[in-house]
């Protein structure tokens, strides 16, 4: 097998050189990048385009599935976690291997394995999959990533003004600026506070406390006016669903 480019994600330098140390055995995975936390992480990875990642789950600033959303390209992962509960529904679901620390060398070679063979086959879980399935029910997020080049922007969600759907991209406006995010409308809506966020138009999700007044547009057709002044359509399922948090 040619040689696979890995990177190494974890905030404990003991337990990179654990990997770094069974690696040694494995002369065919060239560690190309060592990362401390997910913002080293999302920049090594956007600059350096690994094949495998060893990837810590629980990390502080961003963590492990914080980074896979931002990598934005399916590849190979291998999973590290020091908790049970991280390593069920995400991992097993989607044949997705894991490592729970502290792990013997076996069971690394045992995950690199799977991982080796999904390389050599070309085939990869989709990320979008597994951060589905790693999301509990019923979750919210208190804050939207998004990527520009290998720079990382965390938004709380409550500093949001609206999102509108452009093509296969999110625009998020948020004091005064726009942010671009490969995502699906529908999936990032499921992610926000229904009692804070409602779809008012098939390509629009308004944030309910920036909304100033509505008036009437056309016959069944409204517009949202912001308190600074924006105008949005809203549709008239838009206005049906507002009227229920109004």
């Amino acid at each position: 097998m040619d040689a696979i480019n890995a990177i190494i994600v974890d905030d404990e330098e003991l337990a990179r050189s654990i990997i770094r140390e069974y690696l040694a055995d494995h002369p065919e995975i060239q560690v190309i990048a060592e990362c401390s936390n997910g913002f080293e992480a999302v920049k090594a990875a956007t600059d350096l385009k690994p094949d495998l990642l060893f990837l810590d789950v629980q990390m502080p600033k961003l963590n492990g599935f914080e980074v896979l959303e931002l990598i934005e390209t399916d590849l190979a992962v291998i999973f590290i976690t020091a908790y049970e509960q991280y390593a069920v529904k995400a991992f097993e679901v989607h044949a997705v291997d894991y490592l729970l620390k502290p792990f013997s060398r076996e069971r690394f070679d045992e995950a690199l394995a799977l991982a080796k063979e999904k390389l050599a086959r070309n085939e990869f879980v989709p990320r979008l999959e597994i951060l589905s399935a790693a999301k509990p029910n019923n979750e919210t997020v208190e804050r939207v990533l998004v990527r520009d080049g290998s720079r990382v922007f965390v938004i709380p969600t409550e500093r949001i003004d609206f999102i509108e759907a452009q093509d296969d991209y999110v625009s998020i406006r948020s004091e005064g600026k726009s942010h671009l995010k490969k995502q699906r409308l529908s999936d990032l809506q499921s992610m926000l506070d229904p009692k804070k966020f409602v779809r008012i138009h098939r390509s629009t999700i308004l944030n309910v406390e920036r909304l100033a007044r509505l008036e009437l547009y056309a016959k069944d057709s409204r517009m949202a006016i912001l308190k600074d002044g924006t105008q949005l359509q809203v549709s008239r399922s838009g206005y049906d669903a507002l009227k229920e948090l109004l």
